[in-house]
């Protein structure tokens, strides 16, 4: 049996059942990985090492318990590995080995989770590219388009079937952009529920999964989270009549009674008031629209399902969008200035945004007030009654795969702000929300929708992921199927 291709709640299954051994998974994925990633240059580093860490795993007295036992996890090169270089990159950076691995990391290792390699991003994980001196991170829908950024190698790998999940961080959508981009699922989770990355961009960025079905991502924040509950969130919440049942036979005394019931292993049916948001941009930035026919699409999938669906009319305030593009820049300053870095090897990109923000803050537009008002009573204010609001995840299909890093600060912040401005507002109040990939654009590819909850609403999201997964089954890009 072939291991590489399935999911990680099959592998980690097999595996506790003795089925398969932790090494023949991992040696699987890693000969996936030899012939795939060539070509789409998502990973750093491979780490060979995983293979003996899976004979340790194999004999583990609790291996029978491990919610992630033998599942292979790829992960974004600025979470550290112990023994490993965290390059974050960049050629700047240090070489020398993390001597621990970040608390998340070290949960997926407890978990179970064998760790196959580091994958690329953008230097300091600061734009929505996927290139840097470690190379370009190709789409696998088409490998003349960029990934996405800034968790560019992780999105990659899920799409391209060389991992079944993989961690990155969102800063401004670093998570949920290359998700839309490669065709996957992800997940920001909201503020305190994962260990942040090393550096949170002052609590903006969440750590979270990659995955190709809701049920593998489900399980993965569990475990990033140590919250068991959230495994199962995927399956839903209350019971409501679902609109196609299948149907069983009850006997209730003497009287036959004909329930309504789900087919074995769907999400189970439940009530959200679901708000949705075809063009939630503010003025002037313009939204692809087969994006938004893709968010229609959606929100009448929900009302099938039984949701209660509402429109939401408003766009995103204007002033919000400028606080988010300065808090941006701000933390790029904040992130060269901070970090021990040979800046004579960073990026020319890397140094035009770095001094971007601190003209920016020379003037006193570090975009502060403005993440305070929409933390503070605008995102719920905007937000309204909903239970969750669904959105575009991009506002126009990824651009090409080019030297973004070699191209100075017009070029890189026009095209971020053009292609993806549908993320950002969601950090800058600690909201979680994920994407989730829909349908097929007229150029061939993915297109995503944006999924957004106030604090605590993980379990709604997944469970609605669940339900468009149901409608809309998730498809790998062409040749990248098992």
């Amino acid at each position: 049996m072939v291991w590489a291709g399935r999911s990680a709640v099959e592998i980690a299954t097999a595996v506790r059942r003795g089925d398969v051994t932790p090494e023949t998974v991992v040696e699987e994925h890693l000969h996936v990985i030899s012939q795939r990633d060539p070509r789409i240059g998502a990973f750093r580093l491979v780490r060979e090492q995983a293979v003996h860490e899976a004979r340790l795993l194999a004999k583990r007295r609790d291996l029978a318990e491990l919610p992630l036992a033998g599942v292979p996890v790829a992960v974004k090169d600025n979470l550290e590995v112990a023994g490993e270089a965290t390059r974050g990159g960049s050629a700047a950076t240090s070489g020398s080995p993390a001597r621990d691995d970040h608390p998340a990391v070290a949960r997926l290792r407890a978990a179970g989770a064998l760790i196959v390699g580091l994958t690329n991003l953008p230097e300091l994980a600061l734009v929505a590219f996927g290139d840097s001196a470690y190379g370009v991170v190709r789409n696998p829908w088409d490998l003349s388009r960029t990934a996405g950024g800034s968790s560019s190698g992780s999105a990659a790998a899920v799409a391209a079937g060389m991992v079944p999940l993989a961690i990155g961080n969102d800063g401004m959508g670093s998570l949920r952009i290359p998700a839309a981009c490669c065709g996957v699922l992800a997940v920001k989770p909201g503020t305190g529920l994962v260990p942040p990355p090393s550096d949170d961009w002052d609590h903006l960025a969440e750590n979270g999964p990659f995955a190709m079905t809701a049920a593998d991502l489900a399980l993965a924040l569990s475990v990033l989270a140590g919250d068991p509950s959230l495994a199962e969130a995927w399956r839903g919440g209350r019971r409501v009549e679902p609109p196609r049942p299948m149907l069983r036979s009850v006997w209730a005394g003497d009287d036959q009674v004909w329930e309504p019931q789900p087919p074995p292993g769907a999400p189970e049916p439940f009530d959200l008031r679901v708000a949705y948001a075809p063009q939630p941009l503010p003025v002037g930035l313009p939204m692809d629209r087969e994006f938004q026919a893709a968010v229609r699409a959606a929100a009448e999938s929900l009302r099938v399902a039984g949701h209660t669906i509402v429109e939401h009319g408003h766009r995103l305030p204007a002033a919000l969008g400028f606080a988010t593009i300065a808090t941006w820049l701000g933390q790029a300053a904040a992130s060269v200035g901070a970090a021990e870095l040979d800046r004579r090897r960073l990026d020319r990109r890397t140094r035009a945004l770095a001094r971007g923000g601190r003209v920016l803050g020379a003037l006193g537009l570090t975009g502060a007030r403005g993440r305070g008002r929409w933390a503070g009573y605008g995102a719920d204010q905007w937000f309204g009654r909903a239970d969750v609001l669904v959105t575009p995840a991009l506002a126009a299909v990824p651009p090409r795969a080019d030297g973004w890093s070699e191209r100075g600060f017009l070029r890189n912040a026009l095209t971020n702000v053009r292609y993806a401005p549908a993320t950002g507002a969601w950090n800058m109040c600690g909201w979680p929300a994920m994407t989730v990939p829909l349908a097929t654009h007229s150029s061939g590819m993915p297109i995503g929708v944006q999924l957004v909850a106030p604090p605590g609403g993980e379990p709604h999201l997944l469970g609605l992921a669940a339900q468009l997964q149901a409608a809309y089954p998730p498809i790998r890009a062409r040749g990248y199927a098992f």
